[in-house]
């Protein structure tokens, strides 16, 4: 059994090959808060099938790329059915392309920095979803940080969800498939 995604062959595969697999590269970091940022309020599914068109719409989300976009593209996304047309959540992803570009010349660039608030293994693995949290301590500290750095929505539920996303959480319940 899956922890979810059964019966719809996309999720299915996000669930096997993605979900809580180690993200360590700044692209992929970035693609995934970003994508977190952007299913706030929605279904992760929604998000899924809009991905490729995030990808082409965000320049298979290159910091520098996307840290260069100005109103035009603002105006190019909100148009764009593609993906989802949020004023506030087409800009906070701009914002945190120039943030992300910002961390590189720091001591700690953004695989450094989210990576470095990777909790401890835990000990026994949740038999429900009830008994996941949306968010822990090391995500409040995360999104914290993040913020600091100049990062917008990202909260610390939505910084749980991009840890769990990213693999710094394994949160594959008790008889998962991926559990070996």
């Amino acid at each position: 059994m899956r922890c979810f995604g059964d019966g719809d062959p996309l999720y299915e595969q996000y669930h096997d090959e993605e979900w809580g697999v180690p993200v360590r590269d700044e692209r992929g970091l970035f693609e995934r808060i970003s994508l977190e940022a952007f299913q706030s309020g929605l279904a992760w599914i929604t998000i899924l099938r809009k991905r490729e068109g995030f990808r082409r719409a965000f320049a298979g989300f290159d910091p520098g790329a996307v840290a260069a976009f100005g109103p035009k593209d603002v105006e190019r996304l909100l148009a764009d059915a593609e993906i989802v047309r949020n004023r506030a959540k087409i800009e906070a992803t701009i914002a945190n392309a120039r943030a992300t570009l910002a961390l590189r010349e720091t001591a700690s660039p953004l695989e450094e920095l989210v990576w470095s608030f990777a909790p401890p293994p835990r000990r026994a693995r949740a038999t429900t979803w009830g008994k996941i949290p949306s968010q822990t301590t090391e995500s409040k500290a995360l999104a914290n940080a993040l913020k600091a750095a100049g990062f917008r929505f990202v909260g610390p539920t939505t910084a749980y969800a991009a840890m769990q996303a990213c693999g710094l959480v394994d949160d594959h319940l008790a008889g998962c498939i991926r559990i070996s």
